[in-house]
């Protein structure tokens, strides 16, 4: 394909792309390589993005469904998702030592919602069935839980008592995707109790107001982020109900040459398990087709860092990690 000289106005967002718990994950992967040597088994995804599992499979980690494909004994990773109580036991059973990459902000979760449960109220989680972070709380809170992500199916829930009942949230959901159901609850369930608004995921909320930020001033959206991301592809539905053609893109290779045509203005955002040279890639890819010019919309600056688990804060990063992936 010939060039094209008319110039694409290319704006970055920010922020996108890594967050803390995903930082934080891939961090204690690659640590553990450095502390143990390969194999360190991860059970599942350790996030959503298939070039960082790509990578660190590069680096000795090796991928796994569930743990009864791990060698006993073996030193194991449970992804930034988290895990269920049946898969700790079962880790237990097998003598696998366990470094537990979980979001804090997941862990919040849990904890919050087994403190509901211990007090014998119904919890309600909002939130998608099947997504790995859901089945992971589902199995760490005892006793009653539903799972829900519509208005209409708080309608149609039946809890024990209206009168005790709580609500806990996927972390991936942000306060606007929340906000509906949450309402719906309250004017069904005038006792129920759940967390602060504060207590939704910052990197989400963050990531979601600069996707709408950025389809006020562009013709076209691309996130750069993995199809089985949960919070990309709400990046890209935020785009699309503001109005602006936007497209999920897992990588460079996935750009659709023809939506650029008549576009003079296209706007880069990036889920927060996305590694910043992978939008670089994109950018790249863009100058093969366009004279390009970028410029960055800033957002809320993020500062958030998590501890790595005990015994891994000493060990150093493999030469080419995290760091080397790039910070927007």
């Amino acid at each position: 394909m010939v060039k094209c000289d008319e110039e694409l106005k290319v704006i970055l967002v920010k922020p996108r792309g890594f967050c803390a718990g995903v930082e934080r994950a891939i961090d204690i992967v690659e640590r553990a390589l450095q502390k143990y040597g390969p194999p360190v088994y991860v059970r599942h995804e350790i996030v959503h993005n298939k070039r960082v599992v790509e990578t660190l499979k590069a680096r000795g980690a090796v991928f796994v469904e569930e743990v009864d494909e791990i060698p006993p004994g073996a030193v194991t990773v449970f992804s930034a998702h988290g895990v269920s109580k049946k898969v700790e036991e079962e880790s237990g059973g097998r003598s696998l030592e366990v470094i537990d990459a979980t979001c804090p902000l997941v862990t919040k979760v849990h904890k919050e919602g087994q403190r509901y449960a211990r007090k014998g109220f119904d919890v309600v989680l909002i939130g998608h069935l099947g997504h790995p972070e859901v089945e992971g709380t589902l199995g760490q809170i005892p006793g009653v839980v539903h799972v829900l992500s519509t208005v209409e199916e708080v309608a149609r829930l039946a809890v024990r008592d209206p009168a005790q009942i709580s609500f806990v949230t996927q972390t991936t959901l942000s306060v606007n995707d929340t906000r509906d159901v949450i309402a719906a609850l309250k004017q069904r369930f005038p006792k129920i109790v759940g967390p602060d608004v504060r207590d939704i995921c910052y990197a989400t909320q963050n990531r979601q107001t600069a996707v709408l930020q950025l389809a006020g001033v562009v013709d076209l959206i691309l996130v750069v982020g993995a199809q089985n991301s949960s919070n990309s592809n709400r990046l890209r539905e935020i785009g699309e109900n503001a109005g602006v053609p936007c497209h999920l893109i897992e990588d460079s290779t996935n750009l659709d040459t023809s939506w650029l045509d008549g576009v003079k203005t296209v706007g880069v955002s990036a889920g927060a398990s996305t590694p910043e040279n992978l939008v670089e890639e994109v950018v790249k890819r863009l100058g093969e087709l366009r004279a390009v010019r970028v410029e960055a919309l800033n957002g809320v600056e993020e500062n958030v860092r998590f501890k790595l688990p005990e015994g891994l804060s000493t060990i150093p990063r493999m030469p080419e990690g995290v760091a080397a992936w790039g910070d927007s």
